[in-house]
């Protein structure tokens, strides 16, 4: 045989061994973005007040009667921070929950620390009035972000502004915070390059993944000095799928030990800002967040509805001409809208998604579907196939014929359907 006839089966047996080792290494590629210890849960939020950053520095008859007289100081400057009434040491016992502390030094006589103390919402509500019945916003969906050495990261990997979210006590905020811990799939999902996006489509899927109405993005713009010197944090609260600016402030931690205490007070200035926003009224769920779709404008959503009534009319014209010529109308009869109304079922849809772009032009065009009472993803898969769930009132056959109208290529299964251009 001529060597000749080798050369195409060789050709054909490295192309593919190339696409093999291709899809290992993007598999590998894939798998390195979701793994690795990068996830910290959100500690459990409770009701309790909680007030810190008290700093206190007594001395005793020994190192036990100091540290005594330390906590017993923390939680009258707590208690005077909250602007509650002149009480004795004891009722302030009585509704002290933990007292949490943050830095301590013990001497023989002496006691120098920075302290927390959380009371009991339910016993101190009552002296302070109406401070503890506040009312709350809708659930918000916490994407913090870090901004160093030109690099913008959420939960890539662990970082201070992220542990400093997820060890905040929110039960005594105002603000329903929704907080990821960042682990598995919430890397790809929540990035710094979603915060720009503006598809409500886009923002209503991860919306729903966690149970949020809308979404507050805090960021932490980090320079450092000098290595081993003060790092200056810049911090910008902003809200919304449009971004929009709620206010901004400035920080500086002296070294790389004191990060932690900054970002800690940061976390606690930036919940400031975000309950004065909603104080203002500026913290409003979006309402075109609130729809199963993106808003239509009224002018365009009066010319679809023209469109349909003028459908319906010629429908029922052909109708009634139809019964006259078949000589059908000798007795009264029910028309066909008189009938029971279709009931609505649910189907799955398959379709793929390359890019974000087609995810949204699929949906619409599902929606748009003669039938379709409504499309939402239920699986989303950039680069692969990804899953909706259509309600539709009819058959699953129906839905496929209609699904055709659209220009969709359909493969029907077993009450699920896959689609493609």
């Amino acid at each position: 045989m001529r060597p000749g006839h080798f050369r195409p089966t060789l050709l054909t047996g490295l192309l593919a061994l190339a696409v093999l080792i291709i899809a290992i290494i993007a598999g590998r590629a894939l798998w390195a973005q979701v793994e690795g210890d990068r996830g910290i849960a959100a500690v459990v939020s409770s009701s309790d007040i909680d007030v810190g950053e008290i700093e206190v520095d007594v001395r005793g008859n020994n190192a036990e009667d100091a540290q005594k007289k330390g906590w017993a100081e923390a939680q009258r400057l707590a208690w005077k921070k909250l602007g509650g009434p002149q009480l004795s040491d004891s009722q302030l016992d009585s509704m002290v929950s933990a007292v949490v502390i943050d830095r301590e030094r013990i001497g023989p006589r002496r006691y120098i620390a920075t302290l927390g103390v959380i009371f009991d919402r339910a016993r101190a509500g009552r002296m302070l009035g109406t401070a503890g019945r506040q009312s709350r916003s809708a659930p918000m969906l916490l994407v913090p972000v870090t901004m160093e050495g030109g690099t913008a990261r959420v939960y890539e990997m662990v970082n201070p502004w992220q542990r400093a979210w997820a060890d905040y006590q929110a039960g005594g905020s105002r603000i329903d915070y929704v907080r990821p811990s960042g682990a598995n799939g919430d890397s790809l999902l929540i990035t710094y390059g979603q915060t720009s996006r503006r598809s409500r489509t886009w923002w209503r899927n991860i919306l729903d993944q966690f149970d949020a109405a809308d979404v507050l993005v805090p960021i932490a713009h980090l320079e450092r000095q000098w290595p081993g010197g003060p790092i200056k944090g810049t911090f910008t609260a902003r809200y919304g799928p449009d971004n929009k600016f709620l206010g901004s402030f400035t920080m500086t931690a002296d070294d790389e030990a004191q990060l932690p205490q900054m970002m800690a007070r940061a976390v606690q200035r930036m919940d400031d800002l975000f309950e004065q926003a909603l104080a203002d009224g500026k913290l409003r769920p979006d309402p075109t967040l609130n729809l199963g779709s993106p808003s239509l404008d009224p002018a365009l959503q009066r010319l679809i509805e023209i469109g349909r009534a003028a459908e319906a009319n010629e429908r029922a014209q052909s109708e009634a001409f139809d019964t006259e010529a078949t000589g059908a109308a000798v007795a009264p009869t029910a028309t066909p809208t008189a009938g029971p109304a279709a009931v609505v079922s649910s189907y799955v849809v398959q379709f793929a998604s390359p890019d974000g772009g087609s995810v949204d032009a699929t949906l619409s065009a599902v929606r748009a579907a003669a039938g379709v009472r409504g499309a939402a993803t239920s699986s989303l898969a950039i680069g692969g196939t990804s899953v909706m769930r259509v309600s539709y009132g009819g058959s699953i056959e129906q839905l496929a014929a209609a699904l055709r109208g659209r220009g969709f290529t359909v493969t029907q299964g077993s009450n699920a359907l896959a689609i493609s251009r």
